[in-house]
């Protein structure tokens, strides 16, 4: 199998030219993290037991990422989709909604106070509610990319790969709403009481108790992990064989974030302690 079988033709020297304002507003973002991380140097205070900084550097890394795994996607889209007056003031709803959420994160830990499931007075409850809606705006172009990248035959891509990008990025959508509905509904993501605060090296995930943030972690890297299975599928298997598999991927990643949904709703972390 060739490379051209496997990516619609791209200059190597811009990967992320096909969706230039999601590419510029992750670059900024990444960009960004400088100054959070020196701010995290320099400010001492701690909330809940970690920098008031962390959580915004967490979501700094998480939507650079994302908008530039959109960017990197969007060459797949259909032909003149990414030109249409109307997708530009789209795009430019997403990125109000992401700086939004940003901002409030940001203002957050600059007051040393929590972002998320913040009920302590009317106005946080309100803008708590407000970045709930923003938060669903930010992830439809998933769903977007996902149903305008399956429709388009033109993409020059292998077919495991092309249903692995078109699903992964639906499935992102379709995963990540309930989870995060069902996060949001509760008093914070934790699930019982961690007694020690033992967690998972980097992701932070509690080693205790249920803890939601693991079936959210995945259900938004839908987007990563069924591409990488396509394109495992696509360089080892014949095109029907490796749709098959694709699909079988799929059903297993679908049962696995209801699983890790389920356990943290009763109770059980993913990693438990010995």
């Amino acid at each position: 199998m060739t490379i051209s079988t496997l990516s619609h033709p791209m200059p190597a020297r811009d990967p992320f030219g096909a969706e230039p304002v999601f590419a510029a507003a992750g670059s900024l973002i990444g960009l960004s993290l400088a100054v959070t991380l020196a701010a995290m140097s320099l400010d001492a205070r701690l909330f809940q037991g970690e920098s008031v900084w962390v959580k915004p550097v967490k979501f700094q890394v998480a939507l650079t990422i994302y908008l530039l795994t959109l960017a990197f996607f969007a060459r797949w889209l259909p032909a003149g989709m990414t030109a249409r007056p109307s997708y530009r003031i789209y795009a430019g709803v997403v990125v109000f909604t992401i700086v939004g959420e940003l901002a409030w994160i940001m203002g957050a830990a600059m007051y040393g106070t929590a972002s998320h499931f913040n009920q302590s007075t009317l106005l946080m409850a309100r803008l708590y509610s407000l970045m709930g809606v923003f938060a669903v705006i930010l992830t439809t172009p998933t769903l977007v990319y996902g149903v305008a990248i399956w429709r388009n035959r033109a993409s020059g891509l292998a077919p495991a790969l092309h249903l692995s990008i078109a699903l992964g990025l639906v499935l992102t959508f379709a995963l990540t709403l309930p989870v995060a509905s069902t996060m949001a509904s509760m008093p914070g993501h934790f699930v019982g009481t961690p007694a020690t605060g033992a967690h998972v090296p980097l992701m932070g995930w509690s080693r205790e108790a249920g803890d939601l943030r693991v079936a959210h972690f995945f259900a938004t890297h839908a987007m990563h992990f069924l591409p990488l299975a396509g394109l495992a599928a696509a360089a080892l298997l014949p095109p029907r064989a490796g749709r098959g598999a694709v699909w079988l991927v799929a059903a297993v990643f679908v049962a696995f974030v209801a699983w890790c949904l389920s356990g943290a709703l009763a109770g059980r972390p993913l990693i438990p302690l010995a």
